[in-house]
């Protein structure tokens, strides 16, 4: 008699890594990256980036502090984590303490206003806003700070410093681990991967709008 194979389920991890690659990789060939990671983004262009990424971190980070406690967030976030306080540093030794008034894409202000909402109706969605920033940062981030650093000098990749190399691999490790260890099936992680996917619409919204 034939034996049924058993499908092992899957985790949260393979499910975003799956069903948000093809849109990854549409982020990551839009011409505005392309151009960041050639090292052909000047001064203005990377300042708007900055500005920009910024608004969506304040709000991000702000339901992750406020949310610390939520089951599904606590197995995930640590403060090491935190990038608000890095984009300051940059863009101020970018544009000095007037960067605030720099121009913020309508994507990024709908972004944070959505990660608003989510941390006061739905916080164990910010998972998705967290796996879909931070593994980023973490990993094609750590690359940046070198390209960065090499086109528009040293002192500008506050943003990307996790507290050296080493301390960016453990993180990196870790939060895989955190998205590893919860399960892919049900209600709640298809609503995770959906917003995930949602979250790549957006920053490729965004980063058509920095193209212009």
């Amino acid at each position: 008699m034939s034996e049924t194979l058993k499908r092992e389920p899957s985790t949260l991890a393979t499910r975003l890594r799956a069903e948000t690659r093809a849109l990854h990789q549409e982020v990551e060939a839009t011409p505005f990256i392309s151009r960041l990671l050639r090292g052909e983004l000047g001064r203005a262009a990377y300042s708007a980036l900055l500005r920009n990424l910024h608004e969506i971190y304040a709000a991000l980070e702000a339901g992750l502090l406020a949310n610390a406690g939520h089951p599904q967030i606590a197995r995930l976030f640590t403060p090491k984590l935190l990038r608000t306080a890095g984009l300051e540093r940059d863009l101020e030794a970018l544009q000095g303490p007037g960067w605030p008034a720099l121009p913020i894409a309508p994507a990024a202000r709908s972004y944070g206003e959505h990660v608003k909402t989510l941390s006061a109706l739905r916080p164990e969605l910010l998972a998705a806003h967290l796996y879909v920033r931070y593994l980023g940062d973490l990993s094609g981030g750590q690359m940046l700070e070198a390209i960065v650093a090499k086109s528009l000098g040293p002192g500008l990749a506050a943003f990307y410093d996790f507290g050296g190399r080493e301390e960016a691999k453990h993180l990196a490790r870790e939060l895989r681990a955190g998205f590893g260890a919860l399960d892919g099936e049900g209600e709640l992680a298809s609503a995770i991967v959906a917003e995930a996917r949602e979250a790549f619409e957006a920053h490729r919204t965004l980063f058509s709008w920095l193209e212009q």
